[in-house]
C-alpha cells in the first residue's frame, strides 16, 4: 500500500454533479471531490510514465499490468482519499482531516447571549429503543436520537483532525479546541469568468459567458491518497481536476487509523463509518444488510441496530475512455455511520472485509471499487 500527498500547486477546478455549459451557467467546485477524481488523475500520470499512449487505452487497446483495461481493471485501486493539512502553519507533520461522522453533531452554544462569541460543542447521537406506542417507517429498530439540554444551531464547515478522528473510534469526544479545523482555514473560493469558444471561427461564441468557481488552497493543505496495486515516484505531476492544473506527488506514511479489531471481535458490536462515498444498490443500505438488518458480507456477521446516513448525494463524472458522462448514481454519503450488533466475526475477518471494502464478494462495479468508492472503517460501539 502507498499514500501520496497531492499538494496543489495552482487553484484548482473541482466540479460537483450540477449541469454547466450554457450561457450564464456557475459551476461550482465539490471539496474534497470524489475518490475517482484522484484514480483519474493517477492512473493517468502512471499511463504517461510507461509510455502507454491515452487513446490506445481507452479502446482498450492495451491491458496495463497494473491497470488493466476500462472494461477490466487491474490491481490498482484508491484504498483512501481525504483532505489532509500540514498543520496551522503549512509546516507541520502531515495529518487527514475527516468530515464529521453524522452520529457527531456540532452546535454553536450562547450564540447571540450577552454579546459573547458562540462557542463550539459536540453531541454524540446514541442508538435508542422506540418508546412503547412511537411507530415510524424506519427498517432499524433503533433511532439515533440527540440528547441536548437547551437548544443551539448546528454548527457548520468543520473538519476533524486525524487524532480526533482517533479518539471517536476509541468511543471518546474529540476536543473542540485541538481536534476541529475550520474550512476558512483550508481554503478559499476564488470565482473566475470564461468565455465559450466557436470552434469553426476559432473566436470567442457571443453571449456565452460562464463563471467557475475555482479552490484556492491554503499553503500546506491538499489530499492523501491511498493506492494499492501501483506507485509513483516522488516529485512526480499529476493533472488534477477542471483544466489540467496541477498537483505535486509526495510520498508519505500515513496508517488508516482504525480500533482494535481484537477488541471489537470480543465485544460482538462495533460501528461502521463511510470514509467515502458508498455506492450502494439498496440505496442507503450497505451490501449484505437484509431487510430486516441482519447482515453478513465476506464471512462477517452481524445485524446493523442502527444507522445515520445523512441526505443523499449523487456521484456521476466524465468517462474519457468513452467519451460521455458516467452514470448518475445516488450515495450513501462519507461520514455515514452504521451500529452493528450480534458481531460474528474473527479479527482477520474484520481486516479483510475492511480491505476489501462494501462490495459483494462478485458483480460488482470492479470500475467504481478502483476509484475508491465503499470505503471504510470499524470504531468502537
Amino acid at each position: 500500500m502507498n499514500a501520496y500527498f497531492l499538494e496543489p500547486v495552482d487553484v484548482l477546478f473541482l466540479r460537483g454533479n450540477r449541469l454547466f455549459g450554457d450561457p450564464g451557467s456557475y459551476g461550482e467546485s465539490l471539496v474534497p471531490p470524489w475518490p475517482s477524481v484522484a484514480a483519474g488523475a493517477l492512473r493517468t500520470a502512471i499511463l504517461v510514465r510507461d509510455g502507454v499512449a491515452l487513446d490506445a487505452f481507452a479502446r482498450g487497446a492495451v491491458n496495463h499490468p497494473t491497470l488493466g483495461t476500462p472494461d477490466a481493471p487491474g490491481e490498482f485501486r484508491i484504498t483512501g482519499f481525504h483532505l489532509a493539512w500540514h498543520g496551522e502553519t503549512g509546516k507541520g507533520p502531515l495529518e487527514r482531516l475527516y468530515p464529521l461522522p453524522a452520529d457527531l453533531v456540532a452546535t454553536r452554544e450562547n450564540e447571540g447571549e450577552g454579546g459573547g462569541e458562540a462557542r463550539i460543542a459536540l453531541h454524540p447521537l446514541r442508538p435508542r429503543d422506540l418508546e412503547p406506542g412511537i411507530e415510524c417507517s424506519a427498517v432499524t429498530t433503533r433511532l439515533p436520537v440527540l440528547a441536548q439540554p437547551r437548544r443551539a444551531k448546528p454548527a457548520t464547515g468543520l473538519w476533524l483532525t486525524e487524532e480526533g478522528f482517533r479518539r471517536w473510534l476509541r468511543g471518546e469526544l474529540p476536543d473542540v479546541h485541538h481536534h476541529l479545523v475550520s474550512t476558512n482555514r483550508l481554503w478559499l473560493y476564488d470565482e473566475r469568468i470564461g468565455i465559450g469558444l466557436d470552434r469553426t471561427r476559432r473566436r470567442a461564441d457571443e453571449g456565452k459567458l460562464f463563471t467557475m468557481q475555482a479552490v484556492a488552497m491554503e499553503p500546506g493543505v491538499g489530499f492523501v491518497a491511498t493506492v494499492a496495486g501501483d506507485a509513483l515516484d516522488e516529485g512526480s505531476l499529476v493533472r488534477l481536476g477542471g483544466d489540467g492544473r496541477g498537483a505535486v506527488v509526495h510520498r508519505t506514511e500515513c496508517a488508516d487509523p482504525m480500533a482494535d479489531l481484537d477488541v471489537l471481535a470480543a465485544e460482538g458490536r462495533c460501528r461502521l463509518v463511510l470514509t467515502t462515498p458508498g455506492l450502494f444498490p439498496g440505496g442507503w443500505r450497505p451490501p449484505g444488510m437484509a431487510e430486516d438488518g441482519s447482515f453478513e458480507l465476506a464471512g462477517v456477521r452481524g445485524r446493523i441496530r442502527c444507522a445515520a446516513v445523512p441526505r443523499a448525494e449523487v456521484v456521476s463524472g466524465w468517462d474519457l475512455a468513452r467519451w460521455r458522462p458516467k452514470p448518475a448514481e445516488r450515495t450513501a454519503p462519507a461520514g455515514s455511520v452504521y451500529w452493528i450488533e450480534d458481531l460474528e466475526a474473527t479479527p482477520e475477518q474484520l481486516r479483510k472485509l475492511v480491505a476489501h471494502g462494501l462490495w459483494s464478494e462478485s458483480g460488482y462495479d470492479a470500475q467504481r471499487r478502483a476509484e475508491g468508492f465503499n470505503r471504510f472503517t470499524l470504531a468502537t460501539y
